[in-house]
């Protein structure tokens, strides 16, 4: 995997594994390792040391936060939810479908991840990345 330091500053992009780890992470903030594994063994079929594993390569790649709470070590997306969406959403325009225009966060109207309101912020949040590129050319 590429690090694309234009938008992703430290971290590298998120693959569709960890994705479905983060999604847990953004609906509930902070996690333990058996938790997380818990949330998404049904989505991901790992074991527990895999999911681990897993959670320790995000933390490498500055896509998770480690910070002990009560003695046990939990795991936090260092980026939320929405940024990272935005940043996927910019790069697949961009990349895949060759676009200059960023797409419209409407698409993402019923997506059980993304609340309506947060709709409007998605949008801000892809206009600015196109912006930015733009400016960066």
């Amino acid at each position: 995997m590429s690090h694309d330091g234009d938008k992703w500053g430290c971290a590298m992009k998120p693959s569709d594994y960890e994705l479905k780890l983060l999604r847990h992470l953004w609906r509930h903030k902070r996690l333990s390792a058996r938790e997380i594994h818990d949330a998404s063994a049904a989505e991901t079929g790992w074991s527990f040391s895999a999911t681990r594993k897993t959670l320790e390569r995000m933390v490498e790649k500055d896509l998770l936060a480690i910070a002990p709470v009560h003695g046990v070590k939990t795991f936090a997306a260092t980026r939320s939810k929405l940024e990272t969406l935005a940043d996927l959403v910019s790069d697949f325009a961009r990349n895949v479908l060759d676009s200059t225009e960023p797409m419209p966060a409407a698409t993402f109207a019923h997506s059980r991840l993304i609340s309506s309101d947060e709709i409007a912020e998605l949008e801000k949040l892809m206009e600015k990345l196109n912006d930015d590129k733009e400016t960066n050319q």
